[in-house]
């Protein structure tokens, strides 16, 4: 357990016996993706991992200034009288400030809710709750710190699982990686895309040109989509003639222009291969996207086949 997802639970245990409030959450906004991490709840259907619009929040008013910070009663308050959430839950009072990265970009939200409005002087307590998340936002920039070089350290373990052929991670490598970004997609509500690769040709190489000529087809392969990732991705023969991407911290924009890098990498390098995309989250993990990932791959491949029939 992280010190991070310790001091979030004592903290919101803190401020509901403080403030009182039936809701309090941790939250990360990812794009238009706003998800629960931690949550101290007490009469919301609210669960941790739970993913929200950021843009439907109170939160989002709050970020941009169009909101304060705390609202007694968040009824008289027009820009929160309007947002959509207020149509998802019963709110009538809301408390919020929020979580900021070591650059200064917003990772999440401390923030609080209420079916009922609450007495003018919660706004006393202002002070205390914005320091609360100062000191929640050191400890996350802190952990995060110390999270890359942990990722530095997992990779360096994992080069000892690599594919002899390729040199990419092979399957007991990307389950290890996979298994360690999946903790880091829970803790901090990261997304990562998952694509799958698997090529088209390969037994008609093997069998027509032998086996030689179907390891270069791999080899040229696996360079392609070296090319095609970024460093921090996580890239590995999966199988024989399937290739697997983690594409860390990435959301659905991100994983979609992945996709896209990879097919044109591989048609440069005059690899025909079929590709599947899905995405994993505090919610969803790599393995499910895996098995949706692979799916849509096998989807692609069945359509080629059907078109190549057609123009026959």
């Amino acid at each position: 357990m992280s010190d991070f997802e310790d001091t979030a639970r004592e903290v919101l245990s803190f401020l509901r016996h403080r403030l009182g409030f039936d809701l309090w959450m941790i939250t990360r906004a990812d794009g238009d993706e706003w998800t629960v991490l931690h949550c101290e709840n007490h009469g919301y259907e609210i669960q941790p991992g739970r993913v929200l619009r950021w843009s439907d929040s109170f939160c989002s008013e709050m970020v941009n200034g169009n909101g304060p910070r705390i609202a007694p009663n968040s009824r008289l308050v027009p820009c929160y009288a309007a947002a959509p959430i207020g149509q998802q839950l019963r709110i009538h009072s809301y408390i919020g400030v929020p979580l900021l990265l070591s650059d200064g970009s917003l990772f999440g939200t401390l923030c609080a809710i209420d079916p009922a409005p609450q007495p003018e002087q919660i706004r006393e307590d202002q002070a205390l709750i914005e320091m609360v998340g100062k000191v929640l936002s050191k400890i996350l920039q802190m952990e995060l710190r110390a999270d890359e070089q942990s990722s530095r350290a997992e990779r360096f373990e994992a080069q000892a699982l690599c594919d002899g052929l390729t040199g990419l991670y092979n399957r007991a490598g990307w389950d290890q990686l996979a298994a360690c970004q999946d903790g880091r997609n829970r803790r901090y509500g990261k997304s990562s895309a998952v694509v799958i690769i698997d090529l088209d040709d390969l037994k008609f190489i093997n069998d027509s040109e032998g086996h030689a000529a179907g390891d270069e087809v791999i080899k040229q392969a696996a360079s392609a989509l070296n090319q095609a990732s970024r460093a921090d991705d996580v890239v590995a023969r999966l199988g024989g003639d399937e290739f697997g991407i983690i594409g860390v911290n990435c959301d659905r924009a991100g994983g979609e222009a992945l996709r896209e890098r990879v097919y044109q990498s591989l048609q440069v390098s005059g690899v025909s291969a079929s590709v599947g995309l899905a995405m994993a989250s505090a919610a969803n993990n790599i393995s499910l996207a895996l098995t949706l990932a692979d799916k849509k791959m096998y989807e692609q491949k069945r359509m080629k086949k059907i078109e190549e029939k057609e123009r026959i």
